[in-house]
């Protein structure tokens, strides 16, 4: 079974050479026969969190697991043809533990966790990046390891006027422990290692084990940073795209479109090794990642479309690109800056998603209140514009966005969390793409702003932040709610899965889709020259 070792990847030297993965501490190993890098994806991140959830993993007809683990340090290895069922009960303590770790901020987006983070790094303060649920930034906690460094760290947090920080501490009399049985033996142990002689495992998880989907690749079950496990799918690049793809893009979609979407998919996960360090894998299986359902739902389509442009991925400047891409993009996607705070990527700029010349930004910026309303206002003409997430008017109850901001504010350990209702909001800054930037909230105790992709947490309506309000009295005095009108689905940067369908369809091929929402960038096969 592969395990991280270094820094760096280790591809075949007629492929590809050693390069650094910034600050990445495990390593990706390549297939020498195959030339397919290997990766680490956390497809159950949390297993322990809920005892009543089980977890099954199966062999497929004819085959065997493998079970490697090591009890009272001696290594044990079992083979069976059965299910193994594994579930968590609640161990005692002998005595009770207390965990802490000071969380410098709470996000809805790794991107701006990240952003963060390196604020907090220039700072002198070393910390990391974890996902509890939400994404959050902590004080890195094998530096700051006593209960005395930790509040005063935060102390000097404090007096610096970071008032979403704070101090979470846990008194834990008992854990979760994981558990299982082969031929009628109980086992336990934090660390297990699952393989199969077909390389295919079959996992089940619920209550009822009402999930099933098919992973090909080995696994290991791993503790967490959050007193849980992780079952880690450990599968080669090309063999995850075949879960993904189907996933992300669907399968009736055209085929350069398809392959387009292969090729940002990889590109995606290449640059994204770094997200789980802190939990000693790379990458997830939901939308903060890619989703990836192994190859429960694999098609002749997207295999064909993997198949073709294997190794390919999307450069500039001979630097894999950030492959961020969404649903739909309302008609223009955006800058990075626009949704995320860090510093832009010249390839991520706003791009009319249309491939006629239906609004000219430089002549119309859509920071502009008056340009945007006639911009959403339209609707023929574009890329998506028979999609129904297009365009799309919301109308919500002030009750209900309350109860919605009060849930994100105290998430995010806000003063204004304890607020009873907002009495007016207002756009206060767009960006060039018209997304918000600030939005104003003015309550009873209050005025305070969101901002970028924090507007999408703090409210059920907007389906991304290319929208405006009005305020709805349904004729009385009082203030009803707001109506959130607007289009797209998701941040709106980079590739538009909807809008790639419709060039595909007028005849563009994949890398002409690509360069159209990637301006300026090249697709091509990984080499020695792409740098990482």
């Amino acid at each position: 079974m592969t395990t991280m070792k270094s820094a760096f990847w280790r591809f075949s030297s007629t492929v590809l050479t050693t390069f650094c993965l910034l600050g990445l501490t495990g390593a990706a190993a390549v297939d020498s026969e195959n030339q397919d890098v290997e990766l680490r994806v956390g497809i159950v991140q949390r297993f322990g969190e809920n005892p009543e959830v089980k977890l099954q993993l199966e062999p497929t007809s004819g085959d065997r697991l493998q079970l490697k683990f090591t009890v009272d340090n001696q290594q044990k290895t079992l083979v069976t043809q059965n299910p193994v069922k594994l579930q968590t009960v609640m161990k005692p303590l002998p005595q009770v533990e207390i965990e802490e770790v000071v969380v410098l901020g709470t996000y809805r987006t790794f991107e701006t966790a990240e952003d963060s983070a390196e604020n907090w790094r220039s700072q002198g303060i070393e910390v990391e990046i974890a996902q509890p649920d939400r994404w959050q930034v902590w004080a890195k906690r094998d530096v700051y390891s006593s209960p005395l460094l930790r509040r005063l760290l935060f102390q000097g947090v404090e007096a610096a006027g970071k008032e979403m920080a704070y101090i979470n501490t846990q008194i834990l009399p008992e854990v979760p422990q994981v558990t299982w049985e082969v031929d009628g033996n109980s086992y336990s142990a934090d660390n297990l290692e699952i393989s199969s002689n077909k390389q295919l495992i079959r996992v089940k998880i619920g209550e009822k084990l009402e999930t099933n989907r098919l992973y090909p690749g080995e696994m290991t079950l791993q503790p967490n940073a959050y007193g849980t496990y992780t079952l880690v799918n450990e599968v080669p690049l090309e063999s995850y795209l075949r879960g993904v793809v189907p996933h992300e893009i669907g399968t009736n979609a055209p085929t350069a479109a398809v392959e387009a979407q292969a090729i940002i998919a990889r590109t995606y996960a290449l640059r994204n090794l770094r997200r789980f360090v802190t939990d000693n894998y790379q990458l997830c299986a939901d939308t903060h990642c890619q989703v990836y359902y192994g190859w429960s739902g694999t098609a002749p389509i997207t295999d064909r479309a993997i198949a073709a442009t294997k190794g390919m991925v999307l450069t500039y400047n001979n630097q894999l690109v950030d492959a961020l891409y969404s649903s739909t993009t309302g008609g223009v996607t955006a800058y990075f800056s626009d949704v995320w705070h860090g510093e832009d990527r010249p390839y991520l700029r706003p791009v009319i998603d249309t491939p006629t010349k239906l609004w000219d930004l430089s002549q119309k910026s859509l920071a502009d209140e008056t340009n945007f309303r006639n911009f959403i206002n339209q609707s023929e003409g574009f890329n998506e514009s028979t999609w129904n997430t297009f365009r799309w008017n919301q109308e919500t109850p002030i009750a209900d966005i309350n109860q919605l901001l009060k849930r994100f504010l105290e998430i995010k350990n806000s003063p204004y969390a304890k607020f009873n209702t907002v009495e007016a909001m207002s756009v206060i800054q767009r960006s060039k793409s018209g997304r918000i930037l600030e939005l104003a909230i003015k309550t009873d105790i209050g005025v305070f702003t969101l901002e970028k992709d924090e507007i999408r947490s703090a409210f059920a309506a907007p389906r991304s932040t290319l929208f405006y309000i009005e305020p709805l009295n349904k004729g009385t005095t009082d203030l009803w709610g707001y109506a959130f009108i607007g289009g797209g689905l998701g941040h709106g940067v980079g590739l538009s899965q909807t809008g790639a369908q419709n060039l595909a369809k007028i005849g563009w091929e994949n890398a002409r889709i690509l360069q159209f929402y990637y301006p300026g960038t090249q697709v091509k096969t990984l080499s020695s020259h792409i740098k990482f």
